[in-house]
């Protein structure tokens, strides 16, 4: 089925209104009619499989047929903080592929080897909105405002898998399996990721001593955007493995 969005607050127990740029799409790019059956994602975790019973001149009225609970969802919740790269454009891309892989938010990090210190938190929240809907996800990422590395580092829950991804750590990833760590069955992990030109030997040292794991990607030099979406997806598949 089409997925659409609408927000929680326009969701009551059997009904649900689809409103704005979705009603747009829904009525003409999707060209949809009163009986056709939808899917519709609250963003929050919850996925409707719901029939059009109304076509109004702004709003599309829907019953709800069906309602499935984190449908598509990993059974983790995973933080991505990475530092922002020079190019804007790549952080657009690293936010739509890591949505597709099931990232629950993404944190932009200001390092001392940041340079850009540009927010555009609303255009990212679209990406990430668009992306949900276009891998068949029902869960919206956080997107957040951009944080201190030392900042993020101290407000990083420590009952979580916490990962730095570093070109010094001794350990590649591969050493990381569940038998190499105690946090095998945490349900959230955090991974962390630099800007170009990576973490300062004292980012790396200030992470470690508050419990983060220093783990390399192999030899090769990946890009910001590039070691982001490899490393989640890599975790996803050691977590769910």
């Amino acid at each position: 089925m089409d997925y659409f969005y609408t927000p929680p607050h326009l969701i009551a127990r059997d009904l649900l209104v689809i409103e704005g740029d979705e009603f747009t799409h829904l009525t003409h790019v999707m060209r949809k009619n009163v009986g056709d059956t939808l899917r519709v994602v609250d963003g929050t975790g919850i996925a409707y499989d719901a029939e059009v019973t109304s076509l109004e001149k702004r709003a599309a009225r829907c019953k709800i047929r069906e309602k499935h609970i984190r449908l598509n969802e990993p059974e983790i919740d995973m933080t991505l903080a990475v530092g922002l790269p020079k190019n804007a454009a790549k952080f657009d891309f690293l936010i739509e592929k890591t949505t597709e892989l099931g990232v629950s938010s993404v944190i932009p990090l200001l390092t001392e080897r940041t340079i850009p210190r540009h927010a555009r938190v609303e255009r990212w929240e679209k990406l990430a909105l668009a992306a949900m809907k276009q891998s068949c996800r029902c869960m919206v990422p956080k997107v957040c405002h951009p944080m201190t590395f030392t900042n993020f580092v101290l407000a990083t829950h420590k009952s979580s898998l916490r990962v730095i991804f570093h070109e010094k750590a001794d350990m590649p990833f591969q050493a990381l399996t569940p038998d190499s760590t105690q946090h095998q069955h945490v349900p959230a992990v955090t991974i962390c990721i630099g800007p170009e030109g990576g973490f300062s030997d004292d980012e790396v040292e200030l992470a470690t001593t508050a419990g983060f794991i220093p783990v390399n990607l192999g030899a090769r030099r990946l890009r910001t955007e590039t070691a982001a979406i490899v490393s989640v997806a890599a975790l996803m598949l050691w977590r769910s493995g």
